[in-house]
């Protein structure tokens, strides 16, 4: 008899099997218990018929508690009647560990309580929903930009200096100097792409905002490619292919967790569709007063969510807003070739109120240029004489851009709240568990 798990019944129908599982709710209904039952790779119902198994099995069934983990041995049949598909006729229950009082009930349990028991609630059904799809998203992204050609180079966590300011960066004691947690791995992308020509990186980066945002979190992944020899227009190119890529493949492998969370699969199939339209930050300002809506905006003004919001939702896809004022956006941004108050760079703002999920731009190149940018945001330029070699040792037109993960996992699932998107969220008033 083989050990499975559940997500492969379907391999299995009409055989005999064995599976470590947890419980996760039970009903009885007179001689028949029902165990909804999980072991990490999905959920399905055991079913133990009183007739057909061992007193002292069917009086586990009847009285075993929730999250007790135990092995269950019988039959996997089809069950039309369920996401899933397919149920266990259970015929034997071997428990492994107990549990008592699992605090996590299937009532209703208010977000606070639910997230001082985050290492729990990660086993409930919308929760295991939400990670396989970022695992997903995760597994995608490596495939793309390896197929795309691109290396990935892992940029510090630990920095001397910050691309975008030391305001909102998280400062500590690099034994007898200062340094930051990192805000972004963009500028060390920059070095690798001199290097290597394109390439990315993928880890936690940090911003000590002081932010109660659905959309912000503490602590987040942000995935940084960086590509040589490249304008702005072939990043665009580059970015709606991702996010493409990225949404397809959730449709392809997150079949059963997308109905798990309800998720509108033709929503989701329209953002595959490409190009994805562009507008300019000056078009933008346009909607936007001619809307009604926003009485105080003027040009200059960088957008909130209110803004970004009612921007996606004239678009059924994906916008790129492009060319913002250069007096709200980071030195390293190369200036307009013909306008000397706006940038060469875009953000990708999701549709259904989702807001930015993607900055970019093409990276300023000049040498002097940058000296003038880095003194006038008030930057050590000793911190930065690194990041100016590359403008002095063979500089080439350059473009990148940033995905912040949580905020596109919450995004393609349609949750509410970044603070799902991620295992253990840091927020600002949370660092337990």
């Amino acid at each position: 008899m083989e050990t499975i798990s559940i997500i492969d019944s379907k391999n299995h129908v009409n055989e005999k099997v064995k599976i470590g599982v947890w419980l996760t709710n039970k009903r009885s209904s007179g001689k028949i218990a029902f165990l909804q039952l999980r072991d990490g790779s999905a959920y399905f119902q055991g079913v133990v018929v009183k007739n057909n198994v061992s007193e002292e099995v069917f009086k586990i069934a009847k009285e075993v508690k929730q999250e007790t983990s135990m092995y269950v041995t019988g039959t996997i049949h089809e069950d039309s009647r369920s996401h899933f598909g397919y149920e266990i006729e259970v015929e034997d229950i071997e428990i492994v560990g107990e549990s008592e009082d699992y605090p996590i009930t299937p009532k209703e349990h208010g977000t606070d309580f639910l997230m001082d028991h985050r290492h729990l609630w990660l086993r409930s059904s919308r929760q295991f929903a939400i990670m396989k799809i970022r695992n997903e998203m995760i597994r995608a992204t490596y495939e793309f930009f390896n197929k795309e050609g691109f290396m990935k180079v892992d940029a510090p966590i630990l920095t001397g200096s910050a691309p975008e300011g030391t305001t909102e960066l998280f400062h500590t004691k690099y034994f007898d100097r200062d340094a930051y947690l990192s805000q972004s791995g963009q500028l060390y992308e920059e070095a690798g792409a001199m290097a290597y020509g394109k390439v990315f990186s993928f880890g936690p980066t940090f911003r000590a905002e002081k932010s109660k945002t659905r959309r912000h979190l503490i602590e987040f992944w942000m995935i940084e490619p960086e590509m040589a020899f490249t304008h702005q227009e072939e990043s665009l190119e580059v970015q709606e292919r991702y996010i493409a890529y990225l949404v397809q493949n959730v449709l392809d492998h997150c079949d059963y967790e997308l109905d798990i969370l309800g998720r509108d699969k033709d929503v989701l199939k329209r953002y595959t569709e490409l190009p994805y339209p562009r507008i300019s930050y000056d078009e933008a300002i346009k909607m936007l007063q001619d809307s009604g809506e926003f009485p105080d905006v003027e040009w200059g003004a960088d957008f909130g969510s209110p803004e970004e919001t009612y921007l996606a939702e004239q678009f059924s896809k994906p916008v790129f807003v492009m060319n913002y004022p250069k007096a709200i956006k980071p030195f390293y941004m190369k200036p307009h070739p013909t306008r000397d108050d706006v940038v060469i760079c875009a953000d990708l703002l999701a549709p259904e109120g989702y807001g930015e999920i993607i900055g970019g731009s093409e990276r300023a190149t000049d040498t002097e240029y940058l000296k003038e940018q880095i003194e006038k945001a008030g930057l050590n330029m000793k911190d930065y004489e690194w990041y100016l070699d590359l403008r002095r040792y063979g500089s080439v037109p350059h473009s990148g851009f940033g995905l912040g993960l949580e905020r596109a996992v919450t995004w393609i699932t349609g949750e509410d709240h970044i603070r799902e998107a991620i295992p253990f969220p840091r927020l600002l008033n949370r660092i337990y568990p």
